[in-house]
């Protein structure tokens, strides 16, 4: 029976293979801009399987993850750059340089006091960066802005997960609301100014009958207005984010959770439907509206 760093080893054996002479040709054409959509890709699936609690799919889905890994190393290596044992060196090091708690000699009874540690080594090794850098941070930025509680928080993440981010940094340093009704009070005003900025729309009832985006079937809003509509609703989020953040919540997986739910009530919505041989959009809203509780009634049941 092999052991698992065979098993390791022979994973970067073939990759090396299939990016060496004779191998494929695929393969060998990547780069690193030409593998990110799938690094992407691979891990909204490993998301969706453990959503679906396939642990069959799930273990599929992370060596897939894994071979993206692989094939960065890979590609480093032949420009020599780094190699994959300097990822997994540096990994090493990394868990035990930020679980003193466990390999050192360092208290952390709670999670909390584990975040807490967490922080300050990483402020710690921020600070050792700026120093060995000329005060510059890894994207050549100024000390100021690398010493931010938000320096490292990565514009190219989902929104939804960037929020996260941001608003947790900022809770770790004390600000953040005292409890929820707090947030829920920030919701409600925050709705109401969409509301009122919703007010300066022109003609009456002019989102009344517009389905979709706005302006997509109905009147365009004046681009200084839709500036002012897109700052709200992108406050609302953040306020949505926050609330699932404050209460222990992934605000990614409880969308995705409702998209899914959505589809499969709409499309047993289509298949009613379908049995008349009729369609949604020859259906009238209250018609859609019945059999959209129905759906509901169903999955309760």
């Amino acid at each position: 029976m092999s052991t698992t760093g065979e098993r390791f080893e022979r994973a970067v054996s073939i990759m090396a293979r299939l990016r060496g002479p004779g191998g494929c040709p695929w393969d060998r054409e990547q780069t690193f801009d030409s593998i990110k959509p799938y690094t992407l890709e691979e891990t909204y699936e490993i998301l969706e399987a453990i959503d679906n609690r396939d642990w069959d799919e799930l273990s599929g889905e992370l060596g897939d993850l894994l071979l993206q890994v692989l094939f960065y190393a890979q590609m480093a290596h032949e420009e020599h750059t780094f190699s994959i044992d300097q990822v997994l060196d540096r990994l090493s090091q990394k868990l035990v340089d930020r679980h003193p708690h466990v390999f050192g000699d360092v208290k952390a009874e709670t999670s909390s006091d584990v975040l807490r540690n967490w922080e300050t080594l990483k402020a710690q090794e921020k600070k050792r960066r700026l120093e060995a850098g000329g005060g510059k941070g890894r994207n050549g930025k100024n000390e100021t802005d690398s010493q931010s509680v938000l320096a490292g928080v990565s514009t190219a993440i989902p929104a939804l997960l960037e929020a996260y981010k941001l608003s947790s940094r900022a809770a770790h340093v004390g600000f953040d609301w005292p409890n929820v009704d707090g947030l829920f009070e920030k919701l409600h005003e925050e709705t109401q100014e969409l509301q009122k900025e919703l007010e300066q729309v022109p003609g009456p009832g002019a989102f009344r009958h517009v389905s979709g985006v706005a302006g997509a079937r109905g009147q365009q809003l004046p681009q200084d207005l839709r500036a002012r509509v897109e700052d709200e609703v992108g406050d609302l989020f953040f306020v949505l984010v926050n609330i699932a953040r404050y209460l222990s919540l992934d605000p990614e997986s409880a969308l995705k959770k409702t998209n899914r739910k959505f589809k499969r009530r709409f499309q047993w919505i289509e298949d009613q439907l379908r049995a008349s041989e009729r369609g949604p959009e020859q259906s009238t809203m209250e018609e859609l509206e019945s059999l959209w509780q129905q759906a509901k009634q169903q999955e309760r049941e």
